[in-house]
């Protein structure tokens, strides 16, 4: 039996009520263990010592080859493409027809005509579309992420992936390599050596500190991965997992996963139709947090108001690139970092032990999102929208309660707005969510990175360059 498309299951719903109710669950971090040793000492260690993050199941690869590959490339990404040599990686960011964001991930140029790019599924589902929809001469191998849900299955990739960051990074990598590795200079890629191995590099900084991104056969997994520990036992190097791994971003500042604005839209009809029902887009893709439309466009969002308006080129013709020339750019909302008020905190975790109430929606740590996509509504003094949160965890690094957010440009560093915790109506029917009341939560509008080794010492234009004043 065929499977019904997307398109036809939006046409019995309205999407925002498809995904506020999805009985998907929280997004999850598969395959790899919850926790090593415990998530605060994960966390310390990126920024004191060094860690190993395991990046080898989340993300889907597409591997993109022929002579075309570098023009549907161009023809899709807001990026310019004419300084992209072998031996580069870029952020790839992807919008619709109207000039919206659809996802984005790392695009790697590993050999002449050959690309990977690795991130989550839509803008994976978006570039395989328009490849096999288009006039394109390329040829597609999709590896996607691993089940969020193995039940006991094996589970294999085409390669393990990971990156090793830290203040001690650069030792674990020197010791591995067997001396001093080549200058690899930000987002390029070189090789080094493990266990006589040469090993794919990225310079990168998940964490906000230095180190390297270091991929291969997934066959070598285990072998590459206590390598890496066997270097690194002397410079206190720690595994992380997958509960402490994705708040990495609390400090660094990139918010992974906007709602993919691809509900609506004449041009995107077509598109809607080769997606199916039961995808990313129309089950796996919950929605979640105190803001709520009925109209699924209030939820897209522009690459400016992402971070990502540095990355704008028009040197090229691309999807969206009539639209986003009509934008006043200066006029977007900007990503800034809210700091959460510790007593307001407080409240939250005092009402599990509250037995005349039904309490809070669960503050989960160190990540507290509990859907793929985080909209909670930031309030400035007058009770008015001005923006939306978008990520939100705990640092034990900063001892703080954070999130990432998009807010009015006019809102500066420092004035104090209010986040809304929590879903009306005492929460959706989603299984991440338990009856609950609403609460206000104080928080102060902050720096983007809000780690201050991020902000002083990371590579501009990717994480930093987007932040506005």
């Amino acid at each position: 039996m065929t499977q019904r498309s997307l398109e036809e299951l939006l046409q019995t719903v309205n999407p925002v009520e498809l995904l506020r109710n999805s009985q998907e669950g929280a997004y999850v971090y598969p395959v790899v263990p919850t926790e090593f040793s415990n998530w605060k000492a994960e966390q310390v260690a990126w920024a004191t010592t060094a860690v190993l993050f395991d990046q080898s199941h989340h993300m889907a690869n597409l591997y993109i080859k022929g002579p075309d590959a570098l023009k549907l490339i161009s023809h899709l990404g807001i990026n310019t493409f004419k300084n992209f040599p072998l031996n580069m990686a870029k952020q790839f960011v992807p919008v619709t027809y109207d000039g919206h964001v659809i996802g984005d991930g790392i695009l790697f140029h590993l050999e002449e005509n050959e690309y990977e790019f690795v991130g989550r599924v839509p803008t994976v589902n978006w570039v395989q579309f328009h490849a096999e929809t288009g006039d394109w001469d390329v040829e597609l191998v999709r590896d996607d992420r691993s089940p969020s849900r193995p039940m006991g299955q094996a589970v294999t990739r085409t390669q393990y992936r990971f990156q090793i960051q830290g203040p001690n990074a650069s030792k674990v990598i020197e010791k591995l390599n067997g001396g001093p590795i080549a200058d690899i200079k930000f987002f390029r890629t070189d090789f080094i050596n493990i266990k006589g191995r040469k090993v794919h590099a990225l310079r990168h900084g998940m964490s906000g500190q230095p180190g390297l991104e270091v991929w291969g056969p997934y066959e070598e997994y285990l072998e590459i991965r206590e390598a890496i520990l066997e270097a690194g036992e002397e410079f206190g190097i720690t595994p992380v997992g997958s509960r402490a791994y994705a708040s990495n971003t609390l400090e660094s500042g990139w918010i992974p996963s906007p709602l993919p604005a691809i509900y609506t839209g004449e041009k995107l009809k077509a598109y809607r139709e080769w997606l199916p029902s039961q995808g990313y887009e129309g089950f796996a893709g919950t929605l979640g947090g105190s803001f709520v439309s009925s109209n699924i466009e209030d939820y897209y969002l522009t690459p400016y108001e992402l971070g990502y308006g540095h990355m704008v080129k028009f040197d090229h013709d691309f999807i969206g690139a009539d639209a986003l020339k009509k934008i006043d750019a200066a006029a977007q909302r900007k990503k800034v970092t809210l700091a959460w008020n510790a007593d307001d905190v407080a409240r939250i975790f005092a009402s599990l032990v509250d037995t005349g109430n039904r309490g809070y929606q669960f503050f989960e740590v160190p990540t507290a999102n509990y859907g793929s996509s985080n909209y909670d509504a930031v309030l400035d003094s007058s009770g008015a929208t001005v923006g939306l949160s978008m990520f939100s965890g705990y640092s034990a690094n900063e001892r703080r309660a954070l999130s990432l957010a998009t807010i009015d440009n006019t809102i500066e560093i420092g004035t104090e707005v209010t986040v809304i915790w929590g879903e009306p109506g005492g929460g959706s029917s989603k299984t991440s969510v338990e009856p609950h009341d609403q609460i206000p939560m104080r928080a102060i509008v902050s720096p983007v990175p809000y780690s201050v080794d991020a902000r002083t010492g990371y590579h501009a234009g990717w994480r930093t360059a987007g932040a506005r004043p």
